[in-house]
């Protein structure tokens, strides 16, 4: 992304309002500003001004100039800027550097924890047992299951294929078979279902997939984002959930949470066949003297 895409809106509406009152100074330390937003919405006045070759009192000056007591409420003024302005951080470095932002108050540790917990509870109120179930229903009644995704959604696609193969069922995760894709997607049918995960936003290959199997008959369950949620042509069902508002964790746990109830409501519809496979797993994975590096 260019630099100057990443400049926060409401920095530059600053800028704007005041311009008559800047000095030659007040210029530099703003160059160093736009250059690297992320970096500056970090530094204290004594950093900048030390990259933009001026006084340190002049990020100071600055600061008043622009309306604030001081540096510290304009860097908190940047910060926010930051976490709140740029839409839906599609530059990874300003997904980090916001979610140190709001770290650094109360640990890091902690922020992480309460940004997990928070999205968590809102899936209380955006998912039902009736989403689950609609997908349960859907996978239970199949032939077979291909599950998709790319980049963080990929993990949990693979997850989400041992899991329904351990359980039973014939599951393909086409994500590990990239490099025979059009094999695989040749076999999508009718009686099929095809498991989308997106976040953040569908890529390319999995839009065209999607149109694949439109074509091929094949119903089609999609687990995403907020910013993933438009598909085209719509999925069967499709459960999207916030993962985390921006300058907070993109939680995972939240997807594979939902992935796990799936699992667990078809364990409870399917009259037996998950747990027998489970079991019969169980036994054959003990009895079979494979290597314990290959378990």
């Amino acid at each position: 992304m260019d630099r100057q895409d990443a400049i926060p809106q409401a920095l530059g509406d600053l800028i704007s309002r005041h311009s008559g009152r800047l000095t030659d100074a007040d210029t530099r330390l703003l160059d160093v500003l736009i250059q690297d937003p992320i970096r500056g919405a970090m530094e204290n006045g004594k950093d900048v001004s030390f990259r933009a070759g001026v006084h340190p009192a002049s990020a100071v000056r600055l600061a008043r100039r622009l309306g604030f007591k001081g540096y510290p409420e304009f860097r908190s003024f940047l910060q926010a800027s930051l976490i709140e302005g740029a839409g839906d951080f599609e530059s990874p470095a300003a997904r980090m550097a916001a979610r140190l932002v709001r770290a650094e108050e109360g640990g890091l540790l902690a922020s992480m924890l309460d940004s997990e917990i928070a999205a968590l509870n809102n899936v209380r109120t955006s998912v039902s047992d009736a989403d689950i179930r609609a997908f349960s229903t859907t996978l239970r009644d199949c032939r077979r299951i291909f599950v998709f995704g790319r980049g963080h959604s990929g993990s949990l696609s693979a997850l989400t294929t041992l899991r329904l193969t351990r359980s039973g069922y014939e599951a393909v995760d086409l994500g590990s078979q990239m490099h025979q894709l059009p094999e695989a997607l040749w076999r999508l049918g009718a009686e099929d279902v095809l498991w989308l995960f997106a976040f953040r936003r569908p890529s390319p290959l999995l839009s065209e997939v999607r149109q694949i199997a439109a074509e091929r008959g094949t119903r089609v369950l999609a687990l995403t984002d907020l910013n993933a949620a438009r598909m085209d042509p719509a999925p069967h069902h499709q459960i999207a959930i916030s993962r985390g508002s921006a300058g907070e964790s993109q939680s995972l746990v939240v997807p594979m949470t939902i992935a796990n109830a799936v699992i667990l409501d078809l364990a409870a519809i399917d009259d037996g066949r998950s747990l027998r496979a489970l079991g019969g797993f169980k036994a054959f994975r003990a009895e079979a003297g494979l290597s314990p590096s290959l378990l």
